[in-house]
């Protein structure tokens, strides 16, 4: 799909990513300043493949308004006077770490700051990919994780964004999985959230 950048971005980080007989091309863009994150989603099917019309593409700016998130991975939040952080991957949850793996984990380390205390501490972009184990080549959940220092401020600040590419097939037993548990009661009432902080990047 196109997509047009502006200043506000000035680097970029592409993965190719195996998806049912294709791939699709997957590019997170940030800049070095800030946590702002974006990213751009293009297949690539062969002509006559079907696959790429059934696929849906979601991405999420607040990992809590994600299912997958909510149901399988353990969010971090943490705030004090020299450290910022909102849903910071921390685990997945013990009891499905059979159901769901890592399809990849990578960090890019764009610099080393000191600071006044003798901290060193890295701003960065980490990258986390998984899939359910049910669905291999059909379901793709990123987490980007972007670690930006305000070296003024002696503060670092952590933000996610989150992408989602299923199939329909996918999603109904990621749904399954969700139900499941909170029909269990392992969703607290205050962690239901309304879900209206997820764009939609491909209705096909």
């Amino acid at each position: 799909m196109s997509l047009v950048l502006g200043k506000s971005f000035n680097r970029s980080y592409n993965k190719r990513i195996r998806f049912l007989d294709g791939f699709y091309n997957i590019g997170t863009y940030f800049d070095k300043k800030s946590t702002f994150l974006l990213f751009r989603v293009d297949p690539d099917f062969s002509s006559s493949s079907s696959y790429k019309h059934n696929v849906k593409i979601n991405m999420f700016k607040n990992l809590e308004s994600s299912k997958f998130c909510e149901t399988f991975i353990n969010l971090h939040n943490f705030r004090k006077n020299t450290l910022d952080i909102s849903n910071q991957f921390e685990s997945v949850r013990d009891e499905y770490t059979h159901d769901i793996s890592f399809v990849f984990n990578e960090s890019i380390t764009l610099s080393k700051i000191e600071l006044d205390d003798n901290r060193t501490i890295y701003d960065s972009l980490n990258l986390y990919g998984f899939t359910m184990n049910s669905y291999i080549e059909e379901f793709l959940f990123l987490i980007a994780e972007r670690h930006s220092i305000l070296k003024r401020l002696q503060k670092k600040v952590v933000r996610t964004s989150g992408l989602q590419i299923a199939t329909k097939s996918s999603i109904d037993l990621l749904e399954d999985y969700y139900l499941e548990r909170r029909s269990a009661g392992k969703v607290k009432m205050e962690e239901m959230i309304k879900r209206d902080e997820v764009i939609k990047l491909d209705e096909d």
